[in-house]
């Protein structure tokens, strides 16, 4: 019996890449592992954040889209990130450092039970978290950031997704997937894939009415862990004994994966651990420059043509 063992990575759409990098580099401090492409799409970039390699549950991932317009916010769609920082300090650190970059922000409050820093960057909504002492045990701090190493963002948190049909969302992660329900109101429920940990955490909303339509700022899926291929054939079958379209698995270079649709249209990803970004480059330079998987390289001329490049501020 396999279990989910947290996130791996999220994916979202920016309009922009170069405010994109200027922002979770400069602003957020994280560490950019990874310029690659869109491997269905190669005109599109696809950008990588996260800790010192880019380990799973620490990934932030963005396609690029210069044509994406507004977000019109809805049900059935991922609408919030937590990502996790040391301590309740760092949450006044963080809300002093948003000031200073004019990003727009609420006041400590809590969320999930949790201590909360809310803002938000191009309409993606994020929350900072204090993490009360959860860390995945191979996530690497970043020794070159600008960050206080006690304020660092350590990696994901609770990620929030908000349905039309609680119930039914519910029992895909219970149901397969494994996951304990820790808390249930008529509006919320709060899901673990680990228990008592929130680097697996997803919050449920129940909301009626239109459906999100997607643009910058928007959240496509979120990937959730499994250890190695073994574990990865398991949950495509368990996936499609469900009555689920799975995509099979994929071999992305840097991990293999599988994508599904739940039922209320939630796009899931579940993502191996390995190989990992160091497959290709060196741990010192990672994310310097544009890396294309094997099948991708030889047409590396046309690719790099049709991008835009990302100057570092």
């Amino acid at each position: 019996m396999y279990t989910i063992s947290g996130h791996h990575h999220i994916s979202m759409i920016t309009k922009d890449a170069q405010r994109n990098n200027y922002f979770y580099k400069q602003v957020l401090g994280l560490r950019r592992v990874k310029v690659t492409v869109n491997q269905d799409d190669p005109t599109m970039y696809h950008l990588f954040y996260g800790d010192r390699t880019g380990s799973p549950g620490t990934e932030l991932t963005f396609f690029e889209m210069p044509a994406a317009g507004n977000t019109h916010r809805g049900t059935n769609a991922i609408t919030r990130i937590g990502l996790l920082v040391p301590s309740e300090d760092s949450l006044t650190y963080w809300k002093k450092r948003l000031d200073e970059f004019g990003i727009q922000h609420g006041e400590i409050t809590t969320y999930a039970n949790r201590a909360a820093l809310h803002f938000e960057e191009e309409g993606l909504r994020m929350v900072l978290l204090v993490a009360n002492g959860e860390k995945v045990s191979y996530w690497e701090p970043w020794e070159k950031l600008t960050i206080p190493e006690e304020h660092r963002i350590l990696g994901m948190g609770s990620v929030e997704m908000t349905v039309r049909r609680l119930d039914k969302l519910a029992r895909t992660l219970t149901e397969i997937f494994g996951y304990t329900e820790i808390s249930r109101t008529e509006e919320e429920a709060i899901f673990q894939s680990v228990q008592d940990e929130v680097f697996g955490e997803i919050v449920v909303k129940y909301l009626d009415g239109p459906s999100e339509k997607p643009g910058r700022g928007s959240i496509h899926h979120l990937a959730i862990r499994a250890k190695n291929e073994e574990e990865l054939a398991y949950w495509d079958k368990q996936v499609r004994e469900r009555g689920f379209r799975s995509s099979g698995v994929i071999d992305r270079y840097y991990f293999k994966s599988l994508y599904f649709r739940e039922s209320n249209g939630i796009v899931f990803e579940i993502a191996t651990d390995g190989p990992g970004f160091t497959i290709d480059g060196d741990v010192e330079t990672l994310g310097e420059t544009l890396d294309l998987p094997p099948f991708l390289e030889e047409r590396r001329v046309e690719i790099e043509a049709k991008l835009k490049p990302i100057e570092e501020m």
